[in-house]
């Protein structure tokens, strides 16, 4: 939790029994309520995956609220992921971090490892709740949820992709310490495919 926001897991709804302001229908009522035009696929993802993914353990989502109007300001999702590393871009301490929670190749020079992946992160743009919450404020909240896992069950590794946009990427990279290590050709529609930068931290 931050001071102007709060974040809440959407399995608290969705465990709610006998609580006539908590129930899966309640919860998404909340979801119909938010907007993201920038972003499609961050939209629907929320609408039409996060429960179902909550639900079968494949991530959990936290919606953000602002502690002032109490209305939801963004949300974000976690889960963890396999990935594969090529360090080479990497300093000689954060190489040796990374070897502690992996597998490295030595034929090729990479390492396999399952970090912590903040898979969405969004603003809701409705009626400018948007405006009622920083990109850093929802970051700095998904942050602190992993180091709270991290406490119970270790790991050190964050990862997440972005797209490759020169805003994205000062704001990850220079403002908050994210490295990148590869790209990857993403598609959202039948035809339409972009390029997203894949970025770690050590935490």
């Amino acid at each position: 939790m931050l001071n102007d926001v709060t974040d809440f897991n959407i399995r608290e709804y969705l465990s709610a029994k006998g609580d006539k302001d908590l129930g899966e229908d309640e919860l998404r009522q909340l979801l119909s309520e938010f907007f993201c035009d920038k972003n499609p696929d961050v939209e629907s993802f929320l609408k039409e995956q996060s429960i179902e993914f909550t639900k079968k353990n494949q991530s959990v989502t936290y919606l953000v609220f602002s502690n002032e109007a109490a209305s939801l300001v963004g949300y974000f999702t976690i889960t963890i992921k396999p990935i594969i590393v090529n360090a080479e871009n990497f300093s000689n301490t954060m190489k040796r971090k990374i070897a502690r929670v992996s597998e490295l190749d030595e034929e090729n020079g990479t390492y396999t490892l399952s970090p912590y992946l903040i898979a969405q992160l969004g603003k809701n743009f409705k009626d400018g709740a948007n405006e009622k919450v920083t990109g850093e404020q929802l970051l700095q909240a998904a942050v602190e949820t992993i180091k709270e896992l991290q406490y119970m069950a270790g790991g050190m590794v964050i990862f997440l992709e972005a797209e490759d946009n020169d805003k994205l990427m000062h704001f990850y990279e220079d403002e908050n310490g994210f490295k990148r290590f590869d790209v990857r050709e993403a598609k959202s529609g039948v035809h339409d495919s972009h390029t997203l930068i894949q970025l770690l931290k050590i935490i």
